[in-house]
């Protein structure tokens, strides 16, 4: 009777174990999908984060073509200022240059 009762044992043992290994494929088929559902929604956020850091740039971009324009109309102001100045102190020293050398014609 052992012997029965140990051929009843191991067939069980491997109805159980063949039953694991038909549902265990089933079981990653259906995790599939859902995997996939998952990096799906994975790679949408890092799509959104990509766009947000782009758009940030653009921003910044922007704002230092701003800057710099301001920057190349003030130094452009400031070099009419300074050749107003040069200008007007050319014409005070040729002025000067011309009164010393009347005076100086003068002394002959």
């Amino acid at each position: 009777m052992s012997r029965p009762i140990m051929i009843v044992f191991l067939l069980v043992i491997l109805m159980v174990t063949s039953q694991f290994e038909w549902r265990q494929p089933l079981l990653e088929l259906d995790a599939a999908p859902n995997f996939s559902q998952k990096h799906q929604q994975v790679a949408k956020r890092e799509e959104a984060v990509k766009e947000k850091i782009i758009l940030s740039q653009e921003r910044h971009i922007q704002r230092l073509s701003d800057l710099v324009r301001s920057l190349q109309m003030q130094l452009l102001r400031f070099r009419g200022e300074n050749e107003t100045r040069n200008a007007t102190e050319t014409s005070h020293l040729n002025k000067q240059f011309i009164e010393l050398e009347r005076k100086h014609i003068e002394e002959d």
